[in-house]
């Protein structure tokens, strides 16, 4: 994907998660601010492991790929105690 695409890609969302979770602390609902958070956090790192990859940097990508698939993790577990 070109560089520019794939910063619309990633940017986008980062910004509209960003603005929802700003939203939500304003409303005074800290479990859906926690969880646009959460999402934003998937977002920045996944996009942060992909760069580090095409820099060469193999180890940082690695740990940037971990901790978005934890992020994701925690979105899951975040939206499931929301939802009940």
């Amino acid at each position: 994907m070109p560089s520019r695409t794939r910063n619309l890609a990633f940017g986008i969302p980062v910004v509209l998660s960003s603005a929802l979770a700003i939203y939500f602390v304003i409303q005074n609902s800290l479990n859906l601010a926690v969880l646009f958070m959460t999402l934003v956090f998937v977002f920045t790192n996944t996009y942060r492991a992909i760069t580090f990859k095409e820099r060469g940097m193999e180890k940082e990508a690695k740990w940037m790929r971990g901790m978005a698939v934890f992020f994701a993790v925690a979105f899951v577990v975040v939206l499931v105690i929301t939802l009940t």
